[in-house]
Formats: structure tokens, C-alpha cells, sequence
């Protein structure tokens, strides 16, 4: 193994462990308590939050902006790619990828990129998004593009890996400090949002309109 593999190896451990620690403490919060009476079925209320209720139809921030919507499923699509090569790049299996392959990723985290540019840019652009912004949002952002266009970069020029080591390392590091770490609270927040609207019974919707 060389340097670069060790230097996202050290960076990838410190990254989980600060992860771990809000995992923890978030397994220490516990369920919320509602001092209201139950009024509904939680499990189907909690099971609906994780399905239907992330559908764009069903949810007003999404339908109402389908293009920005569809851009950020692109870009979370990407991010998830380039998690997936990282990890085979960590264990050298990257090569193992045909040559159309390849391109095919490249064009994918191209896109992908590009629909990361625009989020920044609509956020920098609209009045609106800027006064609720704060620089983790820019430079969460700054951060996922740069490592998915490190990513496409590395599988066309493999000499490329010292730049991508050092983006890799940065946003792993970076994952347990910014927003970026709703990657692990967005179960949470899925879950309490379930057992908030499953106890006052508002939740699964179907069980009101059908």
C-alpha cells in the first residue's frame, strides 16, 4: 500500500469515529416523548416516513421545484457512486473497469457535478436561499463537488491520485463537523418525524383519504 491509501485509511477512520459518537448520541436521546395522547399507529406512521412520504408528490418543497429536485437526486446519486469507487480505489479494484465503463462513470459524475454547480449556484443567485445560507452550506457543497469531479478525474488520469487523496481526505474529515453529516441523521429525523405524526394519527395519509 502506498502513502495516498494510508493517508484516506487514517482520514476514513477518524471520520466514522467522530460519526460514531453522534450515533451514540443519538441512541442516548431515546424516543421523543410526546405528552399528548396517542392517537395513531406509529409503526405505519414511521414506515410511511421512510416510503411514501419522501415521494416528490408529497412533498410541497419538492413538487413545487422538480428541476432543482431532480438536480439534487442527481447529486446525491453521484455522491453515492463516488463513495463506492472510494472504496474500491482504497483496495485497488478500480482497475478492474472496462474502458466503457469508465466513461460511462465519468459522464454520470460529470452530470452530477454540474447539477452540484447549479444547486450553489441558485443558492448564491435567489435572495431567498442566500439569506438562509451559512458557509457550511457553500462549503459543504464546494467540497462534494470537488471530490465527485476528483472522483471522474482519477478514473480518466490515475496519476490523479494525489489530488484526489487530498480532496477525499478533506471532505472526510470535514463529514462529522458540517451538514454533511445529516448522511446519519436523516434516519433519525425521518424516525421522529414518523412517531410525531404517527402518534397524533395524521400519519400514513392513505389511512384518511382511502
Amino acid at each position: 500500500m502506498f502513502w495516498y491509501h494510508w493517508m484516506m485509511i487514517v482520514s476514513l477512520a477518524i471520520s466514522m469515529l467522530a460519526c460514531l459518537a453522534h450515533i451514540i448520541k443519538l441512541i442516548r436521546l431515546g424516543k421523543p416523548i410526546d405528552y399528548s395522547q396517542k392517537a395513531g399507529d406509529i409503526s405505519s406512521a414511521i414506515k410511511y416516513s421512510f416510503t411514501k412520504a419522501m415521494s416528490p408528490a408529497k412533498k410541497e418543497s419538492a413538487y413545487l421545484h422538480l428541476p432543482t429536485y431532480t438536480a439534487g437526486i442527481i447529486y446525491h446519486l453521484g455522491t453515492f457512486l463516488s463513495i463506492f469507487l472510494f472504496f474500491m480505489i482504497i483496495l485497488d479494484l478500480h482497475e478492474l473497469l472496462n474502458t466503457v465503463l469508465d466513461i460511462v462513470i465519468i459522464g454520470f459524475l460529470a452530470l452530477s457535478t454540474i447539477s452540484g454547480i447549479g444547486i450553489l449556484i441558485k443558492r448564491l443567485s435567489k435572495k431567498t436561499l442566500k439569506a438562509l445560507s451559512n458557509p457550511d452550506d457553500y462549503i459543504s457543497n464546494i467540497l462534494v463537488n470537488l471530490y465527485q469531479l476528483a472522483t471522474a478525474y482519477v478514473l480518466f488520469d490515475s496519476s490523479a491520485i494525489v489530488i484526489y487523496t487530498m480532496i477525499t481526505s478533506a471532505l472526510l474529515l470535514y463529514l462529522p463537523l458540517g451538514k454533511l453529516k445529516h448522511a446519519f441523521y436523516f434516519f433519525a429525523a425521518r424516525y421522529h418525524l414518523g412517531y410525531f405524526y404517527g402518534w397524533r394519527n395524521v400519519w400514513p395519509i392513505s389511512n384518511h383519504k382511502n
